[in-house]
């Protein structure tokens, strides 16, 4: 039996969000995750593929991917699992109905997944195979089916979705106790959003501020955090959602981009406190009253890595296994496993999770070699039979590698396929790989991957636990390597740590084994591939690209090792500038004081309330005759430009793909030869 497990994602690329009454906790992190008799057989965020970070549009090139991979057609689709109860769907478009007046029709959830669907596959599927799986139900199957477990406690925390903001469970073999829900005016997600906003942060940003909270003293504004939220007995809690402004009294909220100061820090300090303190108060009563050696956590609070290496040193339980997709992507894979078993009317057995390796496959050496003949106006590159072994020892010179193998992680995580490497002792490298490669805050730490035979020699584990392979814990780095380990410890001696094993990920394995050899030290500095623009790279071009816009020294890409050439901007001039269908060119006619008028034109995404990107007027009027057949060249050509102009223009062009506003790509060989003629 097959089940495609989707998120309810509605809008399709071109369409704006809001349109369709899209709110925080409804459609992001798009996904589409496939399991065949109980089993994943491939899982893709739709962000790896449409290049939008935690994208909320329909998960239209992921569901393509799923079946496409596996020479699967809709027909051998036995059922479409939504991570959303279908009422919930609709009551939210019906509030987008009222709040857009130009609105002339109303259409309920089943027509957006029935049009997604169309929309990815060209055909469509029966109405009975969709069904609606409620969302805290979903995250928890995806905990609990892939721990391994037979009894569990299962805690799902995350901003809203139906009617809470999270569930407890006991599970014990094949049944479920509802312990306790989280109300939504109790939502941990939404308080900490609301607190991060005095921080200059929104969605998506709550990472930030965990890796900031080390720099700061929890206890410098306690008393302004406990008027937000109070203890109660049995594990209750409340929180005080008119009490946010009580933070102003600290002083005027930092701004975006504004430097973080000590205030900034002691701030982010007491708000990952009051987290943690909230969870390990809820998990610590529910652990006493029903014995629960073992803990299971979804949901995008389990995202938390600092807040889930307090409860794993708390020693409540033996054993706890965080959901490595623990956001919405993951509740699809919760969806299809629940619609599974319910349909199919057979309890799978729990095995435990080992990998996440779900993705896009990189294919063999002649596919890799094809695609990097393409940019070859751009890069050099060269076959090894050993590529494991030359990455060791770049890595041991001091080098800094984007290594691309295999196929691609489910999650947010990097786990060695699609990562950043470097060496993890200079402390420099943190600051390097931020600033040329990342471009981002300079005080976000990096994780360590450690072969696990050797985990224990270099991190502070608990329970004589070997096994952290989805970077979801926060540990304590041994007071004796903290100075050898400068580039992946963080100032209060801890690290986000994911041990490697060579069953699991062989030519990782032995890529960092290699830099053991040489070095001693058999961990890496591991950080995801990509800049801070665009999410994870998934395929070959896209890597490659991330590497032509940032400043690392070389690319791996299977055995190939990659290494760019001094570039003009002239040889920019044959490539096909196009622009991506999230992207929205603006033209702004203003008045700027009582007398005067400005125009000025931008670049927007549709899909959030976001900064404008300041174009030229020429940039503008070439947008307009972007088809993606004409070379940057003959844009420029029609447009009549002098040489100054064309090399002011082409540099534009390349920052605005370094931002990914646009999209560069070399001319096919045939077309570049049938220019010059």
């Amino acid at each position: 039996m097959k089940v495609l497990g989707i998120t309810a994602s509605l809008s399709l690329p071109f369409e704006n969000n809001l349109a369709l009454g899209d709110i925080y906790g409804l459609g992001h992190d798009a996904a589409a995750v496939l399991v065949s008799d109980g089993q994943v057989i491939s899982a893709i965020e739709e962000e790896r593929l449409n290049r939008i970070k935690h994208t909320n549009k329909s998960p239209t090139e992921a569901i393509r991917f799923c079946l496409y991979s596996n020479n699967l057609t809709l027909k051998d689709i036995d059922a479409i699992a939504v991570n959303f109860l279908e009422s919930t769907l609709n009551f939210n478009l019906r509030n987008g109905f009222l709040e857009d007046s130009r609105k002339k029709e109303l259409f309920d959830a089943r027509y957006y997944i029935h049009r997604m669907i169309k929309e990815a596959l060209s055909e469509d599927i029966e109405d009975s195979k969709i069904h609606f799986v409620p969302h805290h139900l979903a995250h928890a199957e995806s905990a609990y089916r892939m721990s391994g477990y037979e009894d569990s406690l299962v805690l799902v925390t995350d901003g809203l979705g139906d009617d809470c903001a999270g569930i407890i469970e006991s599970r014990k073999g094949g049944s479920i106790k509802l312990l306790d829900k989280i109300p939504t005016p109790l939502s941990l997600g939404m308080l900490y959003l609301e607190c991060i906003k005095y921080l200059g942060y929104y969605v998506n940003d709550e990472y930030k501020v965990m890796g900031l909270a080390p720099y700061g003293d929890p206890k410098k504004y306690r008393r302004y955090f406990n008027k937000l939220y109070k203890l109660l007995p049995e594990g209750k809690f409340i929180i005080d959602n008119s009490a946010y402004p009580i933070l102003f009294e600290i002083g005027l909220p930092r701004r975006r981009g504004e430097a973080f100061t000590q205030v900034h820090k002691d701030i982010a300090a007491s708000i990952q406190k009051m987290l943690e303190d909230i969870l390990l108060h809820f998990v610590k009563y529910n652990q006493n009253s029903t014995g629960h050696d073992k803990l299971c956590i979804a949901g995008g609070v389990a995202h938390n890595c600092s807040a889930n290496g307090k409860i794993l040193y708390a020693g409540l339980f033996n054993d706890i296994f965080i959901q490595p997709a623990a956001d919405d992507s993951g509740a699809a894979l919760g969806a299809a496993l629940y619609v599974h078993d319910n349909i199919a009317k057979v309890s799978t057995k729990n095995n435990k999770l080992k990998n996440v390796y779900w993705g896009t496959k990189i294919h063999d050496s002649e596919s890799i070699r094809f695609e990097l003949e393409k940019w070859q106006r751009l890069i050099r590159f060269e076959k090894h039979d050993c590529i494991a072994k030359k990455a060791g020892t770049l890595l041991a010179e001091g080098y800094i590698l984007g290594w691309v193998q295999g196929k691609s992680e489910f999650g947010p995580r990097a786990l060695g396929n699609r990562s950043i490497v470097a060496d993890p002792r200079p402390s420099e490298n943190k600051h390097i790989i931020n600033q040329m490669v990342k471009k981002r805050e300079g005080y976000r730490p990096f994780a360590p991957s450690v072969l696990e035979e050797y985990a224990n020699d270099y991190f502070v584990i608990p329970l004589g636990k070997t096994e952290f392979p989805f970077m979801n814990f926060v540990l304590e780095v041994r007071q004796e390597r903290r100075e050898l380990l400068g580039a992946i410890t963080h100032v209060d001696g801890t690290a986000r740590v994911q041990t490697v094993s060579r069953k699991e990920n062989d030519i990782y394995w032995s890529m960092i084994n290699e830099f053991r050899k040489i070095t001693g030290v058999p961990i890496v500095l591991n950080t995801s591939f990509n800049n801070n623009e665009e999410p994870i790279v998934d395929s070959v071009e896209d890597a490659i690209i991330c590497y032509l816009t940032t400043k690392l020294h070389y690319l791996v890409i299977g055995d190939y090792l990659i290494w760019k050439k001094e570039a003009t901007n002239e040889q920019y001039w044959d490539f096909i500038p196009t622009v991506p269908p999230q992207i929205v060119a603006n033209v702004e006619n203003k008045y700027i004081s009582l007398n005067e008028r400005h125009i000025s034109y931008y670049l927007k995404t549709n899909y959030h309330v976001g900064s404008q990107f300041a174009i030229s007027e020429v940039i503008y009027l070439m947008l307009n005759n972007m088809c993606g057949k004409k070379s940057l060249r003959n844009l420029m050509n029609n447009l009549g430009l002098s040489d100054s102009e064309r090399e002011h223009l082409t540099s534009e062009i390349i920052n605005l793909w370094e931002n990914r506003l646009i999209r560069l790509r070399p001319m096919e060989e045939e077309k570049f030869l049938s220019e010059y003629k």
